[in-house]
């Protein structure tokens, strides 16, 4: 863990209630927070943050929710575009041991708040406060190949899109293989897709070279479990 100290990770949620899906997350961002690792939580609606927020404080009295708006930190020109992000806020927050949960909203270019799309969120945050990695929880627990229904373990951001436009493909899965893609070409390091039911699945991921699920990065040739 010495060389994981002082970075960041972005972690992108999923749809469901988090009490019921996330039972060893919270001592994932325990264990992470006590080494000086910088996690920042996506969720995918108001909703879902707050009750996030609750579970979590529960337990460890940690996390913070942050709406896009509050210190107007997150712009957006659309709903699926994300502006320049200021980090201040989030900076703050990390850097005293907080784990910011944000809530996916907006201001836009006139001043009205706004739902934005939470993989946008993911990918724009974890580019802008250099994030090791972007993980994006999906029940699938990977991207599955329609043709073989094998498990695909990496892929390049190209492939990634790629397969994004099949619409075979569960419409949340290519979100976010495409908000992967394109957080990877935008600087971060590897983006995962990941089913975070998986005990420690945070965990894992991080401290194994063995991927629980579909890895997406620069320079990687197309992978098959």
């Amino acid at each position: 863990m010495t060389g994981l100290s002082g970075t960041t990770f972005v972690v992108r949620v999923e749809d469901d209630d988090p009490s019921a899906c996330f039972a060893t997350f919270t001592e994932d961002l325990e264990f992470l927070t006590s080494r000086n690792v910088r996690p920042i939580i996506v969720a995918p609606s108001i909703d879902i943050a707050r009750s996030f927020v609750r579970n979590v404080n529960r337990r460890t009295g940690m996390a913070v929710g942050l709406s896009g708006v509050d210190a107007a930190f997150l712009p957006a020109t659309d709903p699926e575009h994300v502006g320049t992000i200021d980090i201040r806020i989030l900076s703050t927050l990390a850097d005293a041991g907080y784990v910011p949960v944000i809530e996916p909203t907006a201001l836009d270019f006139r001043g009205q708040e706004i739902d934005i799309d939470p993989d946008a969120v993911t990918a724009a945050v974890a580019v802008a406060v250099g994030a090791a990695r972007a993980f994006f929880f999906h029940k699938a627990g990977g991207v599955i190949d329609p043709t073989s229904s094998a498990l695909i373990t990496e892929l390049t951001p190209s492939e990634a899109l790629d397969l994004a436009e099949c619409t075979e493909l569960d419409p949340a899965l290519r979100g976010a293989m495409r908000a992967a893609a394109q957080g990877v070409r935008a600087g971060i390091a590897a983006a995962q897709i990941i089913d975070g039911r998986i005990h420690h699945a945070t965990i894992i991921e991080i401290l194994t070279t063995q991927h629980l699920g579909t890895q997406v990065a620069s320079g990687i040739i197309i992978a098959r479990a």
